[in-house]
């Protein structure tokens, strides 16, 4: 269970950086990435920071990432595959429940349970969104 939360708070952040995405079997994505909402209108935390590199030493890509097959559904990560952005399907506009219809909700859900589990500390919101 610890392992599936940590790659779904990986998945998460790591689905959410960029709009082209990235060839995981080519590249190992970015280091560091500053999440925002760019989608949701409704008032937004500071920006999140998720050192990406940190998490990869946690778990491989496939625990992570997945896909979405023609029909909408979930589908396994493959080797290669283009990592698309998260809100991408995790926003209001598409016809997902409402608990993975959010970027922030979502991303809180998978991040607090991995975080309890590994560290509660890390459960503190200046964590991810530090002040200036």
């Amino acid at each position: 269970m610890k392992k599936f939360h940590i790659g779904a708070a990986i998945l998460i952040f790591c689905c959410s950086v960029g709009g082209t995405g990235f060839a995981a079997d080519t590249e190992t994505g970015p280091a560091e990435i500053t999440l925002q909402t760019t989608i949701h209108a409704q008032k937004v935390a500071r920006p999140a920071f998720f050192p990406h590199a940190t998490h990869q030493g946690l778990a491989d890509c496939k625990t992570c990432h997945h896909g979405q097959g023609s029909d909408g559904k979930l589908t396994p990560y493959v080797k290669g595959q283009k990592i698309e952005k998260c809100e991408t399907c995790h926003n209001d506009k598409t016809n997902m429940p409402e608990n993975l219809a959010n970027l922030r909700r979502i991303s809180h859900k998978l991040c607090i349970a991995c975080h309890l589990e590994n560290d509660k500390e890390l459960i503190k919101c200046g964590v991810c969104h530090p002040k200036k």
